[in-house]
Order: C-alpha cells, then structure tokens, then sequence
C-alpha cells in the first residue's frame, strides 16, 4: 500500500495489483461499500495479470481514514491519483457504490475519463425504473433471503452495532448462493456507520441530470442476473440511460469475481486489454 496527497492536503491509499501484467498505463479501480475495507475485491479474480490495475482506497475506508466529503466532491481524488501517477486520461473500473464516484468524475472532469467499467453498479439513483430487487430475491425461497430483504427494507440502522448486525443479516442477499465461499467474503472489509452517512452527504439535486448530460464515454456496465441488491430492470434502465454496453453473468449476485470469477475476468480482461 502506497500514500499520496490530494489537492486538500489528505492523504489517500493506494495499492496495485499488476500479477505480471506487462507494462502499460493502469486502470484505476474505485471500490463500492460505500467506504467499505479494500480487501474485499481481493484481486478481482486474477485479472491485474491482464493489465495493472491501481485501487484508490477512498476517503472513509480504514486505510485511508478520515471522512468523505460526500461522493461527488470525492471524484477529485480520483483525478487526483490519476496526476499522481503521472496519467493523462483514465480507464475506471468501479464496482457498486463507487461507480457513483466515477460517474461524478467523469461529469466534473471528462477530459480525465476515457472508459469505464461499471461493475454491478448502484442504479436505482440515476433513472425512475422500478426496483425489482425485492422480486429476484423472494423467487430464491430461501429463508435467510427473506430475512436479509426484511432488513434491507427497515429503516436505516442508527447507531455501529446496529449496523454491524443489519450487514451480517443481509448478507446472503449479496450473492446469488450462500455457501461457505460466500460466507467468507461477505465478512471481508470493514465497515463503518458514520463512513458511509458522510459519502451521501453534500450530493447536488441536479447530480443525476449533470451525470446524464456529461460527454459520453465508452462504457460497459457487467451484471449479475441474480444480483438482489441491484435488481435487473435497474441495471436494464441504467446501461440504456448511459448508452453502455450491457454484459449479463448468468446465476451471479453483487460480487462476480467470486461467483463467476472465469466469465468475469474473461469480460472484464478483454475490455482491459482493447484498444
């Protein structure tokens, strides 16, 4: 893990992953929580030997502490790791909520943006289609399903402990199975309550119509056809609004590098590697 300084003075993590990759430009990879520990991508599914890859671990995550100034203010830091490593414009791979962060790059500094791989990415924010993650997950008939979406839809919890406990039982709804691979996952990272209220704070209104109005880019947005925390009309409406391409894993939830990781990194490696 690395350090540099953002334009405000705060220091920000980062770490490569490049498993022999030959040299070559890195893409940036933003992750999701929001402001969730890094370690959760582990080495998203081998596919640094593809192409290096830099991990910005954003403001709010425990190795770069600190608070977030709310996702679209922290699409600075982004550009701002960018001129670190000497990078004119950009290829982001994000995944979930920080691909909120790389749209807002993309609408605050475009020039510094050429592609992006959105990766399950947070959706219901930038359209009006209807949610249907409830839906995908009751078809699972699985007791511990139900149980996660009844504390998806609760109010949000109010204090750490509470916190900690509503993300042990939503688990399960982050995967398309809940075998002891999974299990293990959903307990990498650590997350904290008043990390994740800062990220949504200070949002423009008009952030959604900014992000839909900034100058296209080539886009592919890769999603699980199980995933309940993003749904599939979402994604559907989400790709359609960004005109991004739309690649669908087959019996795969939020986190394909460790549902599908050979279909994943197939995708997610071709599209690193084209031109």
């Amino acid at each position: 893990m690395q350090t540099f300084l953002a334009r405000d003075g705060q220091p920000i993590a980062y770490h490569l992953i490049d498993e022999g990759a030959p040299q070559g430009e890195p893409a940036i990879v933003v992750p999701g929580g929001p402001c969730r520990g890094v370690e959760y991508l582990e080495d998203l599914a081998g596919v640094g030997a593809r192409r290096p890859l830099v991990v910005l671990h954003p403001r709010g995550t425990p190795t770069t502490g600190g608070r977030s100034r709310g996702w679209w203010t922290d699409a600075d830091d982004l550009v701002d790791l960018a001129d670190h490593l000497g990078l004119g414009a950009v290829d982001v791979v994000a995944h979930s909520a920080g691909t909120r962060l790389a749209l807002a790059a993309r609408a605050r500094t475009p020039e510094r943006v050429r592609r992006l791989a959105l990766v399950t990415p947070a959706a219901a924010w930038l359209t009006d289609a209807p949610r249907d993650g409830v839906e995908l997950g009751r078809r699972r008939n699985d007791p511990e399903v139900d149980a996660a979406l009844a504390s998806l839809t609760r109010e949000e919890p109010s204090d750490q402990a509470a916190f900690d406990r509503a993300r042990e039982i939503e688990g399960p709804a982050g995967y398309a199975a809940w075998t002891d691979r999974e299990r293990r996952h959903a307990a990498l990272g650590e997350w904290r309550l008043d990390a994740v209220e800062a990220w949504f704070r200070d949002i423009p209104d008009d952030a959604a119509a900014r992000v839909l109005q900034a100058p296209p880019r080539p886009s592919l947005v890769i999603a699980g056809d199980g995933d309940i925390l993003v749904g599939v009309r979402t994604v559907e409406a989400y790709a359609d609004a960004l005109g991004a391409g739309l690649h669908w894993l087959a019996r795969c939830g939020h986190y394909p590098w460790i549902e599908t990781p050979a279909e994943f990194a197939g995708v997610l490696g071709d599209w690193l590697v084209a031109d």
